[in-house]
């Protein structure tokens, strides 16, 4: 299944992909109340797992008669597809010609950071340059989105708790970064990690460590990589994490970038980005990511990232 948020006025509500377009969850479980319990949130659309997906199909096979209920995607003001994870949990270092294009030793363990929510933003949403950074750097990543609580997950059955995957971009204030010996400051400003626009269910994806991963700056080709580089699989992630803290449904795991970032290049050829730069991120059977990257004063919407 692919789902997706959009806003009606300051409401986010749920969408799924169909062969249509987008069909309106809230406008169709409306119109055929028959069709009972329809949950109306990714959250709900996560945890409630095959029981849900069975009556959000049934709502589907009964609203493409009814063209009032699907939505064109290019009319949707989309929102996060993960709207309000409890954690955000990043892997730095995690290809291998990435680092060695940062002149680095592969790591003997998977290295950790985290985004806060703030960081959360949306596809077609503006991304601030904050004003104390001259160094900001877009990092395209597979996003890996947890189904059930878990701990201490077996490699073998790791994704068993997976409930799908997403676009993402770990962008990077790299100036920020390096102040301290902790990356938070660098990784955590507002907007920092757009995600979607697409949530697609594993069963959708397939093998999360076969896909191919590109990102581009104004249309340019800046990284072309496929996630069979990760130096730590999906199922070596999940089940280490889990070995340190206990993953909840709706959490995200940003699984690391392939070479081709700004930081990658010789000192003289690096160009970070600035105000009207279109960054897009492209992984195998995940759609499309886009965002636009803005100086504070020409920042149009009120809001701090995806969230109204």
């Amino acid at each position: 299944m692919i789902s997706v948020t959009f806003y009606k006025g300051n409401r986010l509500v749920l969408g799924i992909k169909t062969e249509k377009g987008i069909l309106d969850v809230e406008a169709a479980s409306m119109k055929f109340p028959s069709i009972n319990n329809v949950s109306r949130s990714v959250y709900d659309l996560i945890t409630e797992g095959e029981n849900l997906q069975q009556k959000i199909s049934r709502l589907i096979g009964a609203s493409l008669r009814e063209d009032s209920l699907i939505l064109e995607e290019a009319s949707l003001d989309y929102g996060p597809c993960v709207p309000e994870p409890q954690n955000i949990i990043c892997i730095g270092l995690n290809y291998k010609k990435h680092a060695e294009e940062c002149n680095m030793t592969f790591p003997a363990a998977p290295i950790i950071f985290s985004k806060f929510n703030n960081t959360i933003n949306a596809h077609e949403k503006e991304i601030m340059l904050p004003k104390h950074s001259s160094q900001v750097d877009y990092e395209a990543e597979l996003a890996i989105i947890i189904g059930k609580k878990a701990r201490n997950v077996k490699k073998e059955d790791a994704l068993s708790v997976v409930y799908g995957y997403c676009n993402a971009n770990d962008v990077s204030a790299r100036d920020l970064q390096s102040q301290s010996s902790q990356w938070l400051l660098g990784k955590t400003s507002d907007g920092f990690c757009p995600i979607g626009p697409y949530l697609v269910s594993k069963e959708e994806v397939g093998d999360p460590n076969d896909l191919n991963i590109v990102s581009y700056v104004n249309g340019e080709i800046r990284q072309n990589s496929n996630t069979s580089d990760m130096i730590f699989s999906c199922e070596e992630l999940i089940s280490y994490i889990s070995e340190h803290i206990t993953l909840q449904p709706g959490d995200i795991i940003l699984t690391g970038t392939p070479e081709g970032v700004i930081l990658g290049f010789p000192e003289e050829k690096r160009v970070w980005l600035k105000n009207g730069d279109v960054v897009k991120v492209k992984i195998d059977k995940l759609g499309k990511l886009s965002n636009t990257f803005k100086t504070e004063k020409d920042l149009k919407s009120t809001s701090v990232n995806g969230l109204k």
